[in-house]
């Protein structure tokens, strides 16, 4: 009974907030604060209240456990290891691989990229023009060379 007056407070209460964000011209905060508002009672009404106290009460009771019992313990350990177990595989069978990506790539041996061209198949960048006279756009000498390649 008076879980249900609170929840039906606590509706009423984000319906009037509701209210106000809307008479204040912000439509989208009003509709936030209306379907918070919908629910505490909604819950209520849907009997899910007891559930949240059940679900409540059984994680004390394991925190509890957790603290006193050495069999919870144990099972943390056991969980523990797994994890261990399942990661150090899978770095494992990286390492056997040669760190290769999965996929279809690392099963057919070839590169998962092109391949870069030789440094020495490329042609050499040109020479820049000589430096003139310092004018203080010294800086601007590269930006300078774009704009004159494009022909701007």
């Amino acid at each position: 009974m008076l879980t249900g007056a609170v929840a039906f407070a606590l509706t009423a209460a984000g319906i009037a907030v509701a209210g106000l964000r809307a008479y204040r011209r912000r439509a989208l905060s009003a509709v936030r604060w209306f379907a918070v508002a919908l629910l505490p009672a909604g819950l209520y009404l849907t009997g899910l209240f007891p559930v949240a106290r059940t679900i409540g009460s059984e994680i004390a009771d394991w925190a509890s456990r957790l603290v006193f019992d050495p069999r919870v313990w144990a099972g943390i350990v056991l969980l523990a290891v797994s994890a261990a177990l399942l990661l150090g595989t899978r770095w494992a069978a990286r390492r056997q691989l040669g760190d290769a990506p999965p996929g279809p790539a690392a099963a057919t041996g070839t590169p998962a990229r092109p391949a870069v061209a030789d440094r020495a198949a490329q042609p050499a960048p040109k020479a820049r023009p000589a430096a003139k006279a310092d004018d203080g756009l010294g800086d601007f000498s590269d930006i300078e060379e774009i704009l004159r390649k494009r022909g701007i």
